[in-house]
């Protein structure tokens, strides 16, 4: 079974180059970029300007996995604690505090 890219992983040079070695044009990394941060997209599918070939052979290569929480609480001063899991192996933790 052959590991899937998470795009979010890259940024945007890192980008460029997964769209050149698939043989497209770097303005592809603009595109997808847009699309998971501006517009909140995960799925190839819902990225309508990317051609459909295009958007098959992402689903078939790589992902937008976004970290998993696996742990929460809040205090009673409104403080949040979380604890996200990256990829199946990392584990991060994060605080908010209003």
């Amino acid at each position: 079974m052959t590991v899937k890219q998470n795009l979010l992983n890259l940024d945007r040079v890192g980008l460029e180059a997964f769209f050149a070695d698939m043989g497209e044009k770097p303005f592809r990394a603009t595109q997808v970029l847009k699309w998971m941060h501006q517009m909140g997209v995960s799925d190839f599918d819902e990225m309508t300007n990317l051609s459909k070939a295009l958007r098959t052979r992402l689903t078939e290569v790589a992902e937008v996995r976004v970290p998993e929480i696996v742990f929460e609480q809040k205090s009673d001063d409104g403080t949040y604690k979380w604890v996200l899991e990256l990829d199946g192996q990392n584990r991060i933790e994060t605080v908010f505090i209003p």
